[in-house]
């Protein structure tokens, strides 16, 4: 593979993980261009800014398109490395939806040459890098493609999915351990040797298949977690007990690691990923299935939780707190949060009073509605009841004080301070 500054690569789709991953391979020197089919994305990363919030990627990024090593278009152009990094959602049934990588992949054949490596990082179900091949050579049969003919491939093929957390993606792009998947051995090794120029994590190789169920298990693996979690608080309530003391003391057993609660489970891996695998095998998952409709179904419990509050105290205006899917960014890809405000802002209109610091505008789920969006003060100033639904650490900061005598539905658990009014359930607290 050429050097880092004679290697060129093109990412495609400059999302949550294209654009920190194009930013990143930038500064070692290579030549990238990031490829989005958003005209205003690609305007955005070419005058030096960035369109997402995350720590530390606005002056990555302004300082590697100063120094001409990233670039954005719509259009592709050839090539050393091709990143997939576009999104994978599924259907109304929860079918996964892989046509954005297809589509991808189709656009990658009209540049393609022999030596080239493709590398899929969308999170997929098993078998899409497959399919990835299959696909490419049907469209270059001018190509040997891996494991489609007897012969030495011309190209690579590999999957190695992101595995980062929102907020800390710079850092863990480089010191996260990856697993590289190739469709064959040689094919694992080439792409290997592209990770090992920017990664400092362990760069493991195994097959396309493997790789692509790791990821989805490792999101399956916290989703059935969290779930139980949920299930706990939503035993909690019933049984009159806070749940926040009781996983608080039994996480002090050596061998307990019970996950936090809340009011759903979000964003683009948690909230989708385990359905490809029910998807997949449905009569082998029947925990992960239930443990992805615990999940979906505490979000309905909150909603019937704060719309019993807001009835019993009609005209009060109610301020929910936050509406990303985990604190301290502004992704709101399938949040628990933004599904119960919009719930409420549908019922309650002018009532429902949205704060959410990484926010400038609502979201279109609250076209329409007549709720509006305030800053934590005027929350603080104007609203009698509080439901907190991210623990954004602003939220945090709220002193018990500037709570009294509101109702508050803490569904985060960041005001263990908050007294319990006398007959109501542990999650709704009244201050005295």
């Amino acid at each position: 593979m050429a050097s880092d500054t004679e290697l060129n690569v093109v990412v495609l789709g400059l999302g949550y993980i294209g654009l920190p991953t194009a930013a990143v391979i930038a500064r070692t020197g290579a030549q990238v261009l990031g490829v989005d089919v958003t005209e205003s994305v690609v305007d955005t990363v070419n005058s030096g800014k960035v369109h997402i919030e995350e720590v530390d990627l606005d002056g990555l990024v302004s300082g590697v398109v100063a120094r001409g090593t990233l670039r954005a278009s719509t259009v592709i152009a050839p090539a050393d490395v091709f990143v997939i990094a576009v999104p994978t959602p599924f259907d109304a049934d929860h079918a996964p939806n892989i046509g954005y990588v297809l589509k991808a992949a189709t656009s990658i054949a009209t540049v393609l040459k022999a030596g080239d490596t493709i590398i899929l990082e969308s999170t997929s179900p098993v078998g899409t890098t497959e399919k990835v091949r299959d696909l490419l050579a049907s469209l270059r049969p001018d190509l040997r493609v891996p494991g489609k003919s007897g012969e030495q491939p011309d190209i690579a093929i590999a999957y190695c999915p992101e595995r980062v957390l929102p907020g800390r993606i710079l850092v863990e792009l480089i010191d996260n351990d990856r697993v590289i998947g190739g469709i064959t051995p040689r094919c694992a090794r080439k792409a290997l040797s592209f990770y090992k120029r920017f990664v400092r994590g362990a760069c493991v190789t195994t097959t396309a298949r493997a790789a692509e169920m790791t990821k989805l298990t490792e999101n399956a693996f916290r989703d059935v977690n969290i779930a139980f979690a949920n299930e706990l608080s939503l035993i909690a309530d019933t049984m009159g007990v806070d749940v926040w003391e009781v996983i608080r003391l039994a996480n002090r057993h050596p061998r307990v690691n019970i996950l936090s609660p809340g009011p759903g489970v979000g964003g683009h891996c948690i909230a989708v990923d385990p359905w490809f695998l029910v998807h997949a095998a449905p009569d082998q998952t029947p925990l992960i299935r239930t443990a992805r409709e615990v999940n979906d179904g505490k979000t309905d419990h909150v909603i019937a939780q704060v719309t019993a509050m807001i009835a019993a105290s009609p005209g009060v205006p109610v301020a929910c707190l936050g509406l990303a899917f985990k604190a301290n960014i502004d992704d709101f890809r399938e949040s628990p949060a933004l599904k119960v405000a919009a719930a409420l802002a549908a019922r309650f209109g002018e009532r429902i009073r949205i704060v959410e610091p990484y926010a400038t505008q609502l979201p279109a789920a609250f076209d329409g509605s007549r709720a509006t969006l305030i800053d934590v003060d005027t929350a603080i100033e104007t609203c009698g009841i509080m439901v907190v639904l991210v623990d954004h650490d602003i939220f945090r900061s709220i002193p018990l004080e500037e709570r009294s005598g509101k109702q508050v539905l803490d569904t985060r658990g960041i005001w263990p301070d908050q007294p319990r009014h006398a007959g109501s359930t542990p999650a709704i607290r009244l201050a005295s």
